[in-house]
């Protein structure tokens, strides 16, 4: 679980710079962060979701896993439907991926340091 959290809070700092870009006006991310933001994302993903088929991660993993997936799922609506058509990005879209990835992430964390 630690290294799902490691791999999202690197995925959380590409994800703020890029919506710091948007919200200042340009229409999308260059891909040099989009793509390791990605890359970054699914890697946490799939070590989450390991670590919860393992059933040794406690039950937040899994709530937070859920709020991952649906994060991810619009992040590859605003790559796939966006970016590679080169409109601009759907800024309630992008806010709505950006705070559920975050309320997931503080789950996560939550369930790290059994705060729940």
């Amino acid at each position: 679980m630690v290294a799902a959290a490691v791999l999202f809070a690197i995925t959380a700092l590409g994800g703020a710079a890029m919506a710091a870009m948007r919200l200042s006006g340009r229409e999308f991310p260059p891909l040099w962060i989009v793509i390791p933001h990605g890359i970054a994302a699914a890697a946490g993903l799939v070590t989450l979701m390991m670590t919860v088929a393992g059933r040794t991660a406690p039950a937040m993993a899994g709530a937070a896993l859920i709020g991952f997936v649906i994060a991810f799922i619009a992040g590859i609506t605003l790559l796939f439907v966006y970016h590679v058509n080169k409109r601009p990005l759907s800024i309630p879209l992008m806010l709505t991926h950006g705070t559920v990835a975050v309320v997931s992430f503080v789950i996560l964390l939550m369930g790290i340091f059994q705060l729940i």
